[in-house]
């Protein structure tokens, strides 16, 4: 049967992908609320340097691990979330076989795992189980439009096995497991070479080279700031009773990616032009998440508007690229302490 685990501060936390750019978010708001976090990364996209600050906490803890590897943890826990999965095609891609033991033998593990301890169990799912929608917006009730053969389908395919392996647990009584299903996501920390679209156009603004579009720049992308997307994560792992059911956590505001480029070229002023490329095969035409259910369930809906976001964004690509084209950058000053700390601080 299924533990109740206490509730308030002081919660021990694993998180899995907590070196990544979402998960080091949320290891920093877990911290700031009083848990004690068990950070756990393979360092095959995260990165050390996300949590280097957090090191000397008393309350956070360090550890390399594959997820695909069964994972022992000593000490109670209360709560484990599963963000270790390639986020970026281009990283996904790498190594597709991987990718799909991540979300399937890996989630599988750390489920294993939250059952053992009686812990509270999320597992971050993604829009990309609505493959190229037919719907719009995309509801938590559409099936989806996946090509379970492309070269998308060890992500698109992967997290839907693991979708279903959390909700057999959770309906055998086995394991208290959420799942959210993330759309696009940005905001300090992203990788410059992770191929997203908002940090792909950044650094290529920064750099002086043109901008590269693929397919017409019509396709349509909804773009949720880290700090907002965290909040809704903690909201649902915190939520009572379990909602049982997949919760869309994202911004619903829609943007073309010409418009996504025109804002970030009005922040850093460049003179180069902008290329266009193929789209690439089974890339969605349309998204935009349906978060009625998130606004009704767990009181959350994002706050940071795109342009805003984008300004903190692109302060921090300009400070950690090493000052490229720095004082082209018209993005709003703010320093950088307080853009980690806007990036960090839950909301909901």
């Amino acid at each position: 049967m299924l533990q109740v685990n206490r509730r308030g501060k002081g919660k021990t936390v694993l998180v899995a992908g907590g070196a990544g750019f979402v998960g080091s978010h949320l290891c920093d708001a877990l911290l700031a609320r009083g848990d004690s976090v068990i950070c756990v990364d393979s360092y095959i996209t995260g990165s050390p340097d996300n949590v280097r600050p957090l090191t000397n906490h008393p309350s956070f803890r360090l550890m390399k691990h594959d997820i695909c590897q069964v994972l022992e943890i000593e000490e109670p826990l209360d709560q484990v979330y599963n963000l270790a999965c390639a986020a970026s095609p281009p990283q996904y891609q790498a190594d597709p076989v991987h990718t799909m033991m991540t979300c399937v033998a890996g989630t599988g593990n750390l489920l294993a795992l939250a059952e053992r301890h009686g812990a509270s169990f999320l597992q971050a799912s993604t829009s990309e189980v609505y493959g190229d929608p037919a719907e719009h917006p995309q509801q938590e009730d559409y099936r989806g439009n996946v090509s379970c053969t492309g070269p998308r389908a060890c992500y698109d395919e992967g997290k839907r096995a693991a979708e279903a392996l959390c909700f057999d647990m959770l309906r055998a009584g086995r394991v208290d497991a959420r799942v959210p299903r993330i759309f696009n996501t940005y905001g300090p920390r992203m990788q410059a070479n992770d191929g997203r679209i908002v940090s792909n156009l950044i650094v290529q603004a920064l750099s002086g080279k043109p901008l590269t579009i693929y397919g017409s720049g019509m396709q349509t992308r909804s773009f949720c700031f880290v700090s907002d997307l965290v909040g809704g994560l903690m909201a649902l792992m915190d939520v009572r009773p379990n909602p049982g059911m997949p919760v869309n956590l994202g911004n619903p505001g829609e943007f073309t990616i010409s418009e996504l480029a025109s804002m970030i070229r009005s922040m850093i002023p460049v003179r180069t032009g902008i290329v266009y490329k193929p789209l690439p095969k089974d890339d969605p035409q349309r998204r935009r998440p349906d978060i009625s259910r998130a606004t009704e369930l767990l009181d959350w809906q994002p706050t940071v508007p795109l342009a805003e976001g984008l300004g903190y964004t692109v302060e921090w690509f300009t400070n950690s690229l090493g000052g490229i084209a720095r004082q082209q950058s018209t993005a709003p000053h703010r320093p950088r302490r307080e853009v980690e700390s806007q990036a960090a601080t839950a909301q909901s």
